[in-house]
């Protein structure tokens, strides 16, 4: 069923931290078809706030294996490395109404007196009411509530967060002046109108924290898709850390097929015989959500 609502805008937000692997293949292609088949929308951003973690010539390469791929995006890629301004502008209206603090501990401190949580270790709230003193460099964290975060993924159904006991106070700018992920997500997903977002399920434990963000600054909060996580013999998620392969642009139709058939999508035995074209005129118009495996 085609979704009968605002006009749909959707996004693949890589990092260049490495090239492309099977794992980028099919979270580009769930959300290149989902906006395709609801004839939206498809944006490309390239997520390199931290651009410390960005691998030299990794952006060029991810943009010429999607164009080798088929892929076409509707406008022109954005670049969170030159969206400073935007994220800074975030975190003062935040600052301003008494929702972020000054951090000066280290990873140690919080690592000796802190509980684990869902992503990772929960900050203990040791600077949330006394202000560091005397430190020339602090992050910045959000304070959170007790507030519980209830969403509706279009594929795994309902899921929820407790902030304050599941996360705790998370950083949205570190002591070294860079943005984190949740800050400048937000801050995009709503410069750029984005109202559905496709994404891989490895992602699904920052969407209460992104939703606490978006309800703070007054930001629309998008439609969610959690796709399955491709992962290797041993259970982990492809990535650089890994050792994930990188796709070939020299094999793209079998390796296209492939990731289509992983989203849960029947493919006819034809398409093996034909072209890029014409499996991505196949795959828009064949495209369901319904199909697409919870995990």
């Amino acid at each position: 069923m085609r979704l009968a609502e605002q006009s749909y805008r959707g996004r693949f937000a890589p990092s260049p931290t490495g090239p492309l692997h099977f794992g980028s293949l099919v979270a580009a292609m769930g959300s290149y078809l989902d906006a395709k088949f609801h004839n939206g929308k498809w944006l490309v951003r390239i997520e390199d706030v931290d651009c410390q973690r960005a691998m030299p010539g990794a952006v060029s390469e991810i943009l010429t294996v999607l164009e080798s791929f088929g892929f076409e995006w509707d406008e022109e890629v954005v670049y969170q490395s030159r969206r400073s301004d935007a994220y800074r502008y975030a975190l003062s209206v935040l600052e301003q109404r008494n929702r972020i603090y000054p951090c000066a501990c280290s990873r140690k401190e919080i690592a000796d007196s802190s509980i684990r949580g869902l992503g990772g270790l929960i900050y203990p709230g040791t600077c949330r009411d006394h202000p560091p003193r005397g430190k020339e460099s602090y992050a910045m964290r959000i304070r959170v509530t007790d507030e519980i975060i209830l969403f509706h993924d279009r594929i795994k159904g309902s899921y929820s967060q407790k902030l304050s006991s599941d996360i705790g106070d998370f950083v949205l700018r570190r002591a070294d002046g860079i943005f984190s992920y949740q800050l400048a997500v937000v801050t995009d997903d709503a410069l750029q109108n984005i109202t559905h977002v496709v994404r891989g399920a490895d992602l699904l434990d920052s969407t209460p924290r992104q939703i606490f963000l978006q309800r703070l600054l007054g930001f629309p909060t998008p439609h969610y898709l959690h796709l399955p996580v491709v992962t290797n013999a041993f259970g982990e998620k492809l990535s650089k850390q890994t050792n994930a392969a990188p796709i070939q642009v020299e094999n793209a139709l079998p390796q296209l097929i492939k990731s289509l058939q992983f989203l849960g999508q029947p493919t006819p035995v034809e398409m093996m015989e034909g072209d890029i074209a014409s499996f991505w005129q196949w795959a828009q118009q064949n495209w369901r959500v319904h199909r697409v495996p919870s995990s």
